[in-house]
């Protein structure tokens, strides 16, 4: 969701909303008070997050920025509906809140983990790096651009992911998906031996910079099943997958 370097302030990202939502939680849906610490908190750390990429100017996520979006949110708020905020509320405002207002706790977890993402300088992606890691067909995760990011380069990563396919390969002698038991090399012979791709399996919540990943994070899945997974938000999980093929 990076956007390019113009002259004008970047759209607010999901990542930023949901910064946004948790602190409009806090306050209860209240103004906030001249000189509040947590809006000035929230502003600069924004302000690191875009200057990271490029992007500078005296109006980006400042103070008044920051609130006029806390005002946005009210739209969506059935507490203030009859009294909506600054303007309608867009369609990330409402997804963010409609994914995240219900479940406090979920929301604190997703913030935290992209404001460590932010203080450990991960961004987006210089331009549109960020959206070259999506394959056609998905899309961004719920919890926004830098986790799902994150979530991407842990489960392309060559080394992990060889290391998890021997071991397959030496417990059960072959790599099928895990969720269909679509066997490549099955179906198309010696071309299709080794050929599986792999599934990140841990909350994006709950990713860090610093986390390693595990074998037992991650999930073998064809290429078909991994981009049911990613097709829609919320994103599926390997469980929930499993049951949507039996279903149908």
């Amino acid at each position: 969701m990076a956007s390019e370097t113009t002259g004008r302030n970047p759209p607010w990202t999901r990542d930023e909303i949901i910064l946004a939502l948790e602190l409009y939680k806090q306050l209860k849906g209240a103004w906030p008070r001249e000189g509040d610490s947590k809006v000035r908190a929230l502003s600069e750390m924004l302000n690191r997050f875009w200057h990271a990429q490029g992007h500078e100017g005296s109006t980006l996520r400042n103070e008044n920025g920051v609130k006029m979006k806390l005002m946005n949110l009210r739209a969506h708020d059935p507490l203030y509906a009859a009294k909506a905020g600054l303007k309608a509320g867009n369609r990330i405002e409402r997804e963010v809140w409609d994914s995240f207002a219900g479940d406090f706790e979920r929301l604190t977890g997703t913030a935290h983990a992209i404001r460590c993402a932010i203080d450990a300088g991960f961004n987006l992606g210089v331009k549109t790096a960020d959206r070259e890691l999506l394959e056609p067909g998905e899309v961004e995760a719920s919890e926004g651009g830098l986790l799902t990011r994150m979530h991407h380069l842990r489960e392309r990563s060559h080394k992990i992911i060889q290391t998890k396919k021997n071991d397959v390969l030496r417990r059960k002698g072959r790599l099928a998906c895990e969720a269909c038991g679509f066997d490549f090399g099955e179906k198309y012979g010696v071309r299709g031996e080794g050929f599986i791709e792999c599934h990140h399996m841990k909350p994006l919540a709950d990713l860090t910079e610093t986390t390693i990943t595990k074998l037992g994070d991650l999930a073998l899945l064809c290429a078909n099943c991994h981009r049911m997974i990613h097709a829609q938000r919320p994103w599926l999980t390997l469980e929930e997958l499993v049951v949507l093929l039996k279903d149908v």
